[in-house]
């Protein structure tokens, strides 16, 4: 009996997975730019060792995969901000000093002057160092990804001085998975791979003025949620019914 509650409980701890999962999803379906993550799927596994040769563990198989479909488009009509075509990324530094990728495309020049992103990353130029854009200047972002600053306060049209050019990548041919600081990386050769990778075949383009709204669909995302739960439930019900039967068949050897 205790073979039917011990397979209960790991499937309790298993599943735990899948719902910090969807968890996380619903807690960024307002969030520009991001992605869900291929779904998390349960195996049926023997346990190896003494005294578990007949043992079915259920295991979480996890498949760290960023799906780059791209979510609903917002015009906001501010300059700094844009909305990546395809599965264009945008190249950022971490907070450890990585380069990292992202869709989040809500940009803003901070105090110290440097181009970064809604969370705080700062944005990379194809040198491989930060957009800086002087003080009071404003910015103009084309579709290429070139980064124009002009002073506003200047009588007549103001010039516009190129300032950097956003480190573009297709990942339509790369596999991307997420970091632990949310941010992106490649998958290559059964390996993660921190920093630049090879452009795919399809052009870079972004849109100014607009962003990209989360893809995870919130009515779906809470289905399976609760689908989730009730498992959970039943799970437990199945531990408790194991305890009956146990207590049952001891009371009955006990007479």
């Amino acid at each position: 009996m205790d073979r039917f509650a011990y397979t209960s409980l790991n499937a309790i701890n298993e599943r735990r997975l899948a719902r910090h999962v969807f968890t996380n999803e619903l807690a960024n379906v307002s969030t520009p730019g991001f992605k869900k993550s291929y779904e998390a799927a349960m195996q049926a596994n023997k346990t190896e060792g003494m005294g578990y040769d007949t043992r079915i563990s259920p295991q979480m198989e996890k498949i760290e995969r960023v799906l780059l479909t791209p979510g609903a488009l917002m015009v906001t009509g501010s300059s700094t901000d844009i909305a990546f075509k395809g599965q264009t990324l945008l190249g950022v530094q971490a907070p450890n000093g990585d380069l990292a990728f992202t869709r989040r495309g809500d940009l803003r020049v901070n105090l110290s002057g440097v181009l970064e992103n809604g969370q705080g990353h700062p944005v990379i130029a194809e040198g491989g160092s930060p957009i800086n854009v002087p003080p009071g200047f404003a910015v103009n972002i084309t579709p290429r990804g070139e980064v124009f600053a002009r002073d506003p306060n200047l009588p007549g049209v103001a010039a516009e001085v190129l300032v950097g050019q956003l480190l573009l990548r297709d990942a339509s041919e790369t596999i991307i998975v997420r970091r632990e600081d949310g941010l992106f990386e490649s998958f290559q050769n059964n390996t993660r791979v921190t920093g630049d990778f090879p452009t795919g075949p399809v052009p870079v383009e972004v849109v100014s003025g607009a962003l990209e709204g989360s893809n995870v669909n919130p009515i779906l995302a809470l289905v399976k949620l609760i689908d989730e739960s009730r498992s959970f439930e039943q799970s437990i019900k199945f531990i408790r019914e194991a305890k009956n039967i146990d207590e049952s068949g001891a009371t009955m050897l006990r007479g």
